[in-house]
């Protein structure tokens, strides 16, 4: 019974550590202020992961790790309003079950100067068919546009303590950003919120 409760104090640690990582920088960000962060010593924090390295490596694994099942979750679908709705569906679900996580992957599309991490944010793009290289100008400005929503609204939530309230507003703000307007896609459930 011990193993569920240690995986669920990680995460938890995770998301706080990430949460910590995208407003002030892996750089800035101390041992000492993820310990007290997420309420243990330092001593205690450094038993679950043995470095601020170790915790930053773990924390971009965790969210490489939630951004490929969102790709999973998108299975064969073709580019489009289909496409583009599933992937707004899964990745708001994630975002509220993971509020630093989201916050971590999304700075660079939030916050200018923000550490990008390059590696998971192109997972994202890649689950709306977006290549910064190649995709218009349009198309990447309303992916951006939707993601930034994403991670804005997502956070609010969690401060109104309305995640589920708000669940599918979120996603049709962000659905009506890529230019879709309720379009292709039936409406979402509202009652739809994974871990």
């Amino acid at each position: 019974m011990a193993r569920p409760f240690r995986q669920q104090v990680d995460e938890g640690i995770l998301d706080r550590a990430a949460a910590l990582f995208a407003r002030r920088g892996f750089a800035k960000t101390s041992v000492q202020d993820i310990a007290d962060a997420v309420g243990l010593s330092k001593a205690g924090l450094l038993h679950h992961f043995p470095s601020k390295d170790a915790l930053h490596e773990a924390v971009l694994a965790q969210a490489e790790t939630l951004v490929r099942r969102v790709l999973d979750q998108l299975g064969d679908l073709p580019p489009g309003p289909a496409r583009d709705r599933q992937a707004l569906e899964v990745l708001v679900d994630v975002a509220l079950a993971h509020p630093g996580l989201v916050a971590l992957v999304l700075a660079p599309v939030t916050d200018l100067g923000a550490e990008p991490e390059p590696a998971v944010a192109g997972l994202v793009l890649q689950a709306f068919d977006v290549d910064p290289g190649t995709t218009e100008p349009p198309r990447s400005v309303r992916v951006i546009g939707a993601l930034a929503a994403l991670a804005v609204l997502t956070l609010a939530a969690h401060a109104q303590d309305q995640t589920t309230a708000w669940r599918r507003h979120i996603v049709a703000t962000c659905f009506d950003a890529l230019g879709h307007h309720g379009a292709g896609a039936p409406p979402s459930d509202p009652d739809q919120v994974e871990a």
